[in-house]
């Protein structure tokens, strides 16, 4: 691992640690960042917004998942057919 954090962070996969906790509902997260995500549920913030038709979103994967409706992007096929 390139920074000692990341190797910590890591290593919690392994023990189970989950230091970070939503003040909201409890749940526990072994990073601050996912913890941080997840708070937008409690929150309602949407700080990714498409530019095509505005519509927000609280996580950027959501985000580049939808803006595949205006470009018409298909990245998975069917092995089978094709389709």
């Amino acid at each position: 691992f390139r920074w000692k954090g990341s190797l910590i962070t890591h290593q919690r996969i392994h023990t189970g640690k989950r230091p970070y906790t939503c003040k909201d509902c409890g749940k526990n997260f072994r990073d601050k960042t996912n913890m941080i995500r997840h708070k937008r549920i409690h929150t309602r913030e949407r700080p990714f917004s498409c530019a095509d038709c505005g519509k927000s979103f609280s996580d950027k994967t959501c985000l580049i998942r939808h803006k595949r409706i205006h470009t018409g992007e298909r990245p998975f096929a069917c092995t089978k057919c094709g389709k």
